[in-house]
């Protein structure tokens, strides 16, 4: 992946994209990335950052506290991109129902990172197929990142530090000061059945966060129809 990604002379001028990928909700990236081309005006390239595509680089042993397989794999983004441009990156259980090309425009490269400064604090001990709720500071922050590749702090991103730093250091942002994350509207991260309409607005990417519509105890929640009609 890495290769293709150096070699791809249009890889900089495209809206890069890389999704989760978790083997065991394989449908979830399908879905997402549909969802993606289903919307998206301007060309874009979709990327799943896949454990097995990236062996030589990701050498983190299994933890057990990693609810997805992209737990930590996510913070390569800057390094897969060469640390050159603008990419994305989200976890594969969000559905874009608006163009994603306008969340692009959003980026300001005085930032390192771009995130939904969500504060969310779920009561559940358990979600998606019964894997545990973890809490922590700046929980969902990670799960949609738009990452400034040129910033010089996303140099110190390299994959040992991400085969070895622990999860609380990467998925706060340690490596940043405060004022290199900026803010995105809550709208692109729609945490479902934590934010609510016309409370908090309007969504424009679903996050499932919590389990979606593809889980049997979930089948029934909030947006399970949008779900449905892009499956």
């Amino acid at each position: 992946m890495l290769q293709h990604l150096k070699q791809n002379s249009n890889c900089i001028k495209m809206n890069k994209i890389f999704i989760g990928y978790d083997s065991r909700e394989s449908i979830c990236y399908d879905v997402c990335k549909f969802s993606i081309y289903e919307n998206t005006k301007k060309n874009v390239e979709i990327i799943p950052i896949k454990l097995d595509e990236i062996a030589n680089i990701y050498k983190r042993e299994k933890d057990p506290l990693a609810a997805t397989e992209f737990s930590y794999s996510r913070f390569l983004v800057p390094f897969l991109c060469d640390y050159k441009g603008i990419a994305l990156f989200c976890d594969c259980d969000f559905i874009f129902i608006d163009d994603i090309s306008s969340l692009f425009e959003l980026a300001d490269e005085k930032y390192a990172v771009m995130c939904c400064q969500h504060d969310y604090k779920p009561t559940a001990t358990h979600k998606m197929d019964n894997r545990v709720q973890h809490l922590y500071p700046r929980k969902n922050w990670s799960s949609l990142i738009l990452w400034n590749c040129n910033h010089p702090k996303n140099k110190l991103v390299t994959p040992y530090l991400v085969n070895t730093q622990s999860g609380q250091y990467l998925h706060r942002f340690t490596w940043l000061d405060d004022s290199e994350i900026g803010s995105i509207p809550i709208e692109w991260n729609w945490l479902v059945g934590w934010y609510k309409e016309p409370l908090d607005g309007k969504p424009k990417a679903l996050h499932f966060t919590e389990g979606g519509p593809w889980l049997d105890n979930y089948k029934d929640c909030e947006y399970n129809s949008v779900y449905k009609q892009y499956k």
